[in-house]
């Protein structure tokens, strides 16, 4: 696993996730996890996120409608990091059927339910947004 470029690869995928494409948010996420010890189950991950975008570059996200409906989905796992008995939480709101706000993120601590990891998350990142 030395001679694989594992690092300098997750950080272009992660650059194409950042600036166009929020669907691979989740594979991203967990596969930089594994940076400092990553093993060939881990680039043989981050060879098929990259299989997927490139059989998805012609698929594009679009707000389409002439009413501006603003909706909001929330997700949370229980303790599915099974390293670390985190969970993972993400919320995406859309504006006229296309996202307009996605965040995706490991609970620093573990919750004791899965709603007070999403209240937590939540109030965490509006509170870094005012």
């Amino acid at each position: 696993m030395s001679r694989v470029p594992y690092a300098s690869t997750v950080g272009s995928i992660m650059f194409a996730m950042i600036s166009t494409r929020p669907d691979i948010a989740q594979a991203v996420g967990a596969v930089t996890r594994y940076m400092a010890n990553p093993g060939s189950e881990h680039w043989s991950t981050v060879k098929s996120v990259l299989r997927y975008v490139k059989g998805t570059s012609n698929v594009a996200l679009s707000c389409g409608g002439s009413d501006f409906i603003s909706s909001g989905y929330v997700d949370s796992d229980f303790a599915g990091d099974l390293d670390k008995r985190k969970s993972t939480t993400g919320f995406v709101f859309t504006l006229a059927n296309g996202a307009s706000a996605l965040h995706i993120a490991r609970n620093p601590i573990p919750g004791r339910s899965i709603l007070e990891c999403i209240i937590t998350l939540f109030m965490k990142k509006w509170k870094k947004e005012h």
